[in-house]
């Protein structure tokens, strides 16, 4: 591959991430304007079962086996937990905290991936080996680091006069609103965790759906055809206003088109042929870069605090994810070293068993007895 070629991965992973960056930002904003978060999943993934539909149409429309019944129910579960709870999860921590903070909370899911991994037995640590202990380390790193970020604010870093907004006084304001933010804090800090954990857990659900169903375009259709039913019945459970489901300004709209097309669209294109091109750990490696990319936004655009807590923390969870899929990264390259031995070790027995052998009596026929 040329350097050309090997560029266009990386090319591709920087601008999903950034796409992925940008629309964390103006979720926040538009959460913060009173917007639902039901109906925010609701249309989003509606665009999005439209559109990946029609590159399914074009792409996969001759090679689509047939869709049975276990295949929808994977694809349900799959809905539920990967698209519907997990961006409901995600919201609301989003609307609790800043979205700096939601991003960093995303790079727990290589590791909580891992520990599931390992309970379900898809997946293997050997403690003996450097490639098991640092994949050990780098996840009991990352938790670390998310505890960091969830028990531990510390002092801001960042002028405080543009980013906070005004809250009413009461006959005890500061004590008032400190114990507001901690609490706010704290309580997205748990439904953040809850995401990561129902994000993780998709990643084995759509596992087992690769293997059944190998076409990605039109499976992640249905899903996001499914999510779309889903958010909408609880939402409709949840509050029965129909008002809530008019967006009225331009930048919800906008937000919810943009949401739906890139990142639940071409974001999700893009991240699958990288995998194809350069595999998972690849793909993987640059999820810190949504963080980074939202930080810039926050600080620069949005003039969000940051504080000390979230910088320690975000260093953490980055190092532990690095150092996870180091050791994945070296695994799978020992593994297919290892593969490589057997198989030109069974081509040289193949070899030596196919060579007829030579005897004294086949070179010398005057020692050949002759009855009569």
């Amino acid at each position: 591959m040329n350097c050309h070629g090997q560029l266009k991965p990386v090319a591709a992973m920087v601008a999903v991430n950034l796409g992925l960056a940008v629309v964390n930002v103006l979720i926040k904003q538009i959460l913060d304007r009173g917007v639902n978060h039901l109906v925010i999943i609701t249309y989003r993934q509606s665009i999005s079962a439209v559109f990946i539909s029609a590159i399914a149409f074009f792409l996969e429309r001759k090679s689509r086996p047939k869709v049975t019944f276990q295949i929808l129910c994977y694809l349900f579960s799959s809905a539920l937990l990967g698209a519907t709870t997990t961006q409901y999860f995600f919201l609301i921590g989003l609307k609790y905290t800043s979205a700096t903070f939601s991003c960093a909370f995303i790079n727990l899911v290589p590791a909580i991936t891992f520990i599931l991994s390992l309970v379900f037995r898809l997946e293997k640590a050997n403690i003996r080996s450097k490639c098991g202990r640092a994949k050990v380390l780098g996840t009991l790193i990352c938790i670390g680091g998310a505890l960091l970020l969830g028990l531990y604010r510390g002092m801001p870093l960042t002028n405080a006069s543009h980013s906070e907004p005004e809250i009413p006084r009461t006959s005890h304001p500061m004590t008032s609103i400190s114990s507001n933010r901690t609490k706010n804090w704290a309580i997205g800090s748990v439904v953040l965790t809850a995401a990561s954990l129902t994000w993780s857990s998709w990643f084995l659900i759509q596992a087992r759906i690769s293997k059944k169903y190998p076409c990605h375009y039109f499976s992640i259709a249905i899903m996001s055809f499914f999510s779309t039913i889903q958010s909408a019945t609880l939402s409709s459970i949840l509050d029965r206003d129909i008002s809530i489901w008019i967006l009225k300004g331009k930048l919800e709209i906008s937000t919810v088109l943009y949401a739906g097309m890139v990142a639940s669209g071409l974001c999700y294109v893009l991240m699958s042929w990288c995998v194809k091109q350069r595999g998972p750990v690849f793909t993987a490696a640059f999820t810190p870069f949504i963080q980074i990319f939202v930080a810039m936004f926050d600080f620069s655009v949005l003039h969000e605090q940051i504080h000390l807590g979230s910088v320690l923390g975000s260093m953490l969870v980055i190092s532990g994810l690095y150092i996870l899929l180091w050791g994945k990264s070296k695994e799978e390259k020992n593994c297919v070293i290892k593969q490589s031995q057997v198989a030109e070790q069974d081509l040289e027995c193949n070899m030596a068993s196919q060579v007829v052998p030579v005897t004294g009596d086949s070179l010398n026929p005057s020692r050949t007895r002759v009855f009569e």
